[in-house]
């Protein structure tokens, strides 16, 4: 004879209960345990698999989206030094929105699975505290030693999300050694990443490249045309420098000098080097407002 456990559940559970196969008996109370604690356990499998489709798409839409609009969410990859083919390109665009799906997915599923644990707690009337309790010590070394763990994910993620560095790239960092490791990324996982040098393979945890030089990426180069009413170069690059970090502008960061010629009458051509590609609305605010700036004077 099955075993029942004596159980009312709330009207949201009862019909997906019911239809994924649990007996009900004729007062309406009783649940067949067995039949109960199946289908949240399908039902959690079957949530975690919608999910990660869910994320694959969402992080896939914000990626594209990217691509026209600059998001602070998804940062668009960095131009590398030397010309990328455009498929090895969409190649790398794709590793970073699989890896960070699955990343994100990873939580979902864990939520998700916590809580059908939880769940399964209270239909068996088992005290969740007192069980965790009786287990106190296990779950303190759990808990200390997972803390790791948690930073190192994060950090990984935003790896991904903030294209700080992707497979193929070399990147040259500090590990505690007596001289900074210079390797190309082999591969960056949950929560550590492989690297290459020309002697052999080496991990590292992903807070341990939490400061990162990535040799494989360079500034962003474009050609700025103000209108400087007779003013020299001179004065037209110091004040397109000074308008970075301003209002509206406050992602613009200029490297390295800014050279600049004056190939027509009251033009200035400027060529200039930032941090990240300079996106249209950007670019006209930047000679708007050097224009005013110069107007004024």
């Amino acid at each position: 004879m099955v075993q029942t456990a004596r159980v009312t559940i709330a009207p949201v559970l009862a019909a997906p209960v019911i239809a994924l196969g649990a007996a009900e008996l004729p007062d309406g109370r009783f649940v067949s345990a067995p039949f109960v604690l199946m289908a949240f356990v399908v039902g959690a499998v079957v949530l975690t698999r919608l999910s990660a489709v869910v994320v694959r798409r969402v992080v896939r839409r914000v990626a594209d989206r990217s691509l026209v609009q600059p998001s602070r969410l998804w940062r668009t990859r960095a131009r590398r030094v030397g010309l990328e083919p455009t498929e090895v390109v969409e190649q790398r665009r794709k590793q970073r929105i699989d890896a960070a799906s699955r990343m994100v997915n990873h939580v979902v599923s864990l939520v998700v699975w916590l809580i059908t644990v939880i769940t399964i707690f209270h239909v068996l009337e088992i005290d969740a505290a007192l069980f965790l309790s009786s287990a106190g010590f296990l779950g303190a070394a759990v808990a200390i030693g997972g803390q790791h763990k948690v930073n190192d994910y994060l950090t990984g993620l935003l790896v991904h999300f903030e294209d700080r560095y992707g497979v193929g790239d070399e990147v040259e960092f500090d590990a505690g050694w007596s001289e900074p490791v210079r390797a190309v990324v082999d591969h960056v996982g949950l929560f550590s990443t492989r690297v290459r040098d020309e002697r052999s393979t080496l991990h590292f945890p992903n807070t341990a490249m939490a400061q990162v030089r990535n040799l494989s990426q360079e500034s962003a180069a474009a050609t700025l045309r103000v209108r400087a009413n007779g003013r020299p170069v001179e004065e037209v690059a110091a004040t397109l420098r000074n308008l970075a970090g301003t209002t509206d502008l406050t992602e613009v960061v200029f490297l390295g000098d800014i050279a600049g010629h004056q190939p027509t009458t009251g033009e200035v051509e400027v060529d200039v080097h930032t941090l990240r590609p300079l996106d249209p609305q950007a670019s006209a605010t930047l000679v708007e407002r050097a224009e005013q700036r110069l107007q004024d004077r």
